[in-house]
């Protein structure tokens, strides 16, 4: 899984205050969660806004970076929480926009909060600029709060503890499969969807993905001029797959869910994970599988280039 995450507000730009600094604090933590989650294979782009001077350029900074960063799974921006000065504690909390990973939110509050802090649990928020600018599913950690004493004192002797609980955390929990059910192949591939797909109608629409709100990551904010079909509305930035899916085995609900599969190209032995997004490609083409012009760039790999994929991953 290929992870950005950044540290919350900026090196000119305060955030709350009390007990501890927040910018110092987050500036801290990012690194950790960084070591651990690179010691889980995971790839890992970490950001620290050292630039701006005012709340509103710190934002749209934090979130333009995260955006150029190409094809990732899920964007992480760490916070800590400020209210009124208590020698209580007040806890930890998680939020998020895309339900999509409301399920990793609950784990990482839940795991935080086993170190010692009050779980305040997930919370849906559609108001924050940082969960609704980034591309890919997004959260906000809230580790504790800076002016709440027994937060802090609980912070500070769990550092490590809180830092491994968060990284240990991010991937989504396996979905339910159909009973020794895998696929493992390998073959020919080729690209598809985007607005760059000339192959497919202006309006034409996918084998299982009806809404963009079913897969909201695969898709481009808004569909490209004179489309309306949900193929050329793909976000060719994003890693997709299309195969010919064997529906007895592999059901439509099953492939439209949280799962992913591994795509390897033999010639540069580079691996990604892949979303499925379709049906195809037609026998007649001899080839295995279609994938986003992202991951084909992202494998070093052009048309007809030999690829293995093993689903699911």
């Amino acid at each position: 899984m290929k992870i950005v995450i950044s540290s919350g507000h900026g090196k000119h730009v305060d955030g709350a205050n009390g007990l501890i600094d927040e910018v110092t604090e987050a500036r801290a933590v990012v690194p950790e969660i960084a070591k651990h989650l690179r010691s889980r294979g995971h790839e890992v782009i970490e950001f620290h806004d050292d630039s701006s001077t005012t709340q509103q350029q710190n934002l749209q900074t934090i979130v333009a970076f995260h955006n150029a960063q190409g094809a990732h799974e899920l964007d992480i921006s760490i916070h800590f929480n400020a209210y009124v000065p208590t020698a209580g504690g007040r806890g930890t909390e998680v939020l998020f926009v895309n339900h999509d990973i409301e399920d990793v939110a609950k784990r990482i509050s839940a795991a935080i909060a086993d170190c010692g802090l009050i779980d305040r649990g997930a919370h849906h928020r559609a108001d924050l600029y940082f969960l609704n600018g980034t591309i890919a599913p997004a959260l906000i950690v809230e580790i504790c709060f800076v002016d709440a004493q027994a937060d802090v004192d609980c912070y500070e002797d769990a550092f490590d503890a809180i830092c491994l609980a968060i990284a240990e955390c991010v991937e989504p929990a396996a979905p339910d499969r159909p009973p020794a059910a895998m696929l493992c192949t390998q073959g020919r591939v080729s690209w598809f969807g985007g607005p760059n797909d000339m192959g497919v109608a202006p309006d034409e629409g996918l084998a299982f993905l009806y809404d963009v709100g079913d897969k909201p990551i695969l898709f481009l904010p808004r569909s490209p001029p004179g489309t309306s079909g949900l193929a050329r509305r793909l976000n060719p930035s994003q890693h997709y797959i299309a195969m010919r899916w064997d529906y007895d085995v592999f059901p439509k609900e099953f492939l439209a869910g949280d799962v992913k599969a591994m795509v390897r190209a033999v010639k540069t032995g580079r691996e990604f994970l892949a979303i499925p997004a379709d049906w195809g490609p037609h026998l007649d083409t001899g080839r295995v599988a279609d994938i986003s012009p992202g991951l084909m760039d992202a494998l070093g790999i052009i048309t007809d280039d030999v690829i293995e994929v093993v689903f699911p991953a």
